[in-house]
């Protein structure tokens, strides 16, 4: 579907709508919605995507074993 009959689909939907209450939560989205797309930064991070992903327990996890792998020093690898 192309973008215009979408939103000629959605204002049809809208028109159908008789609760303020959803009213007012589609007007709460759009607004952030509008404000979120002007205070988006014009470049992402390569690794913004992946932000987020890991629950707290699996990132203490990846942190551990990083610390214990990577942060010991065996002085018999210099030689």
């Amino acid at each position: 579907m192309y973008s215009e009959a979408r939103k000629l689909h959605l204002i049809e939907e809208v028109l159908k709508i008789k609760s303020d209450d959803t009213l007012l939560a589609l007007e709460d989205f759009l607004n952030k919605a509008k404000i979120k797309s002007k205070a988006k930064p014009t470049k992402k991070s390569a690794f913004a995507e992946f932000s987020g992903i890991w629950s707290k327990e699996e990132a203490e996890e990846i942190e551990r074993a990083i610390e214990e792998g990577c942060e010991t020093i065996h002085p018999d690898d210099w030689k």
